[in-house]
């Protein structure tokens, strides 16, 4: 990978002295900028005092194992913009799932906060949980997770009649718009056993768009896929980030990183690398940051 340095980065972060995670914040807005990626940056804070929509601070996450404890992520910082498209790699043990679990609400940290826009995930109760994540983040799965006694139609209008979002009767008018936009209007009536692979994670994308979220997290969602159907969901994806969803996808293909604004590198976890990608040149986080500190 061939790491670029960019004018004004490495005086940037020469002349400031916060800690390394708000040092890391301020070098990607100012890239995101010069690139025509960002939004402006929100003039006051979340309830919280998170500036970003997704704010992770210090997450530790250990299970108790038959062999000993295990710290599958070792006090993380994470902040993630609206309107960012972010992939997560790592080799296979390395957290990255771990860390979108964190993000979900689907698993707590055992320290450190998880701030998603207004809500301190990290102290909900398991209601509060199961309410606020059916209302703000549609997660897309390796393997789909449709129902399979469930028509398309019938499962992208699921997470609506669980949330009771929409009036019952908008409920099926907006399963078919999403159905539309996937370009599965026309299965909207078989059963996932009827459709093919690629097919199903278009559906399984409906469905999770289908309360409205402001965040999608993806867990592998081209890992079962062959690389045509896989080009057609990343292509998906960047049709929402233009409509202004902020994305968090997890994958092994380091490929990944040409299409995406940003990749956050996982090893051991811990983050051990942020590329930037303005489309033409990639900058490493890290890699500046170090040369800043020997300059």
């Amino acid at each position: 990978m061939r790491i670029l340095s960019h004018p004004g980065i490495l005086d940037t972060i020469c002349l400031l002295s916060a800690p390394t995670a708000s040092v890391r914040a301020i070098v990607i807005r100012r890239w995101f900028r010069r690139n025509g990626f960002a939004q402006e940056v929100a003039k006051s804070s979340y309830r919280n005092g998170n500036e970003q929509l997704i704010d992770v601070r210090g997450v530790v996450k250990t299970y108790e194992t038959a062999a000993g404890p295990f710290t599958a992520l070792k006090a993380v910082d994470l902040q993630v913009d609206t309107g960012e498209f972010v992939a997560v790699i790592g080799k296979s043990g390395s957290g990255k799932s771990t860390l979108v679990n964190m993000i979900a609400g689907i698993d707590r940290p055992t320290s450190g906060q998880v701030l998603v826009g207004d809500a301190a995930v990290h102290t909900l109760s398991e209601g509060q949980l199961a309410e606020w994540r059916g209302r703000n983040v549609g997660v897309i799965f390796q393997f789909f997770q449709l129902l399979p006694t469930l028509t398309v139609i019938e499962n992208v209008m699921l997470p609506m009649d669980f949330c009771n979002m929409y009036a019952p009767r908008e409920r099926h008018e907006r399963g078919m718009d999403l159905l539309e936009q996937v370009e599965m209007a026309d299965h909207a009536h078989k059963l996932p056993s009827a459709v093919s692979g690629g097919e199903q994670q278009r559906v399984a994308i409906a469905r999770a768009l289908a309360n409205n979220p402001p965040i999608v997290l993806a867990d592998e969602p081209t890992g079962n896929l062959d690389s045509k159907t896989a080009e057609g969901v990343l292509h998906l994806f960047e049709k929402l980030v233009e409509q202004g969803k902020t994305i968090l996808m997890v994958t092994h293909d380091k490929d990944i990183s040409k299409r995406v604004m940003r990749t956050i590198i996982l090893a051991d976890g811990e983050i051990v690398d942020q590329v930037l990608n303005s489309g033409t040149e990639q900058l490493s986080i890290t890699r500046t940051m170090e040369k800043a500190h020997h300059a």
